[in-house]
């Protein structure tokens, strides 16, 4: 029992001298770091900011202003454990012998983190762009250190890991993505008014205005002429248009008396009594 007291008078003692000697310091520490919290985030929404005022992504202006955030907490943190005599030395080395550790153990999302930085700074593409990357198709919703979100026309979001963006092919059509499709048309069809029907009919749809499509001869195949068309349609409305510009075209050409070719084949039977008559006589 008297050793309990003891302790627990040794304790109270050690409590006690160190609120005595450090009280002031302690407050002190409080308090900057209360000012360090407030500034640091008056500062990073200044960040922001300037970075919309001047017209930088907005991928890049999180960033920027959250990586402001970070280094002021962090310089602010020092000076309080500093304030309370406590050395960050320690501290410091015990962080990179961690890092390294980490570092090793989580080298796939380490590269994703890389990709990462590299895309918002290199910036391929934005949000609201409509890019095709490892045989996927969406459109850019955010991107983040470790990720990129896509979204497609069904509303079905991709997640892709940043490292399978950064060195590959990437396909970057903005906020429109090309349609090449053919239509073939009977021979005997006029060709000036075949095109004038197919670019009317184009024109009266949401196609991209700053990019004309492009209509003409593709080739002259085996039952009809294949024109080719290219046009741009919004990402968000890719197959919905699609279709229907499908359904235009072809109300148009009908009523424009523009027959549509079917494949035919001319079979031609010939004569075999000749050799019916020969098969029949006796071999000798």
């Amino acid at each position: 029992m008297k050793e309990e007291i003891d302790q627990f008078k040794a304790a109270y003692e050690l409590i006690v001298t160190f609120f005595v000697n450090y009280s002031f310091q302690l407050i002190g520490a409080l308090i900057i770091l209360s000012i360090g919290l407030l500034v640091s985030n008056r500062v990073a929404q200044l960040v922001s900011r300037t970075c919309e005022k001047h017209g930088l992504d907005v991928t890049l202006s999180h960033f920027l202003s959250s990586c402001t955030k970070i280094v002021i907490i962090i310089a602010v943190a020092v000076i309080c454990l500093g304030k309370i005599g406590i050395s960050v030395t320690p501290f410091i080395a015990a962080i990179g012998a961690l890092s390294l550790g980490a570092g090793l153990a989580m080298q796939g999302l380490l590269s994703n983190y890389g990709a990462g930085l590299n895309i918002i700074i290199t910036r391929p593409f934005i949000v609201g762009d409509t890019i095709t990357v490892q045989g996927v198709t969406g459109i850019v919703k955010e991107v983040r250190l470790a990720h990129t979100i896509l979204n497609d026309e069904d509303d079905v979001i991709i997640m892709i890991p940043n490292r399978h963006i950064v060195g590959e092919i990437i396909h970057n059509s903005n906020a429109y993505k090309v349609v090449e499709s053919t239509i073939a048309v009977a021979y005997s069809s006029d060709v000036q008014q075949v095109k004038e029907i197919i670019q009317a009919t184009l024109c009266e749809l949401g196609i991209d205005k700053n990019r004309p499509p492009q209509v003409g001869i593709d080739e002259f195949g085996d039952s009809g002429i294949h024109f080719g068309m290219r046009y741009w349609l919004a990402t968000d409305k890719y197959h919905q248009l699609r279709f229907c510009v499908n359904d235009r075209l072809y109300t148009a050409l009908q009523a424009g008396g523009i027959a549509i070719p079917f494949p035919q084949r001319e079979i031609r039977v010939l004569d075999n009594s000749l050799n019916d008559s020969l098969e029949k006589q006796p071999h000798l």
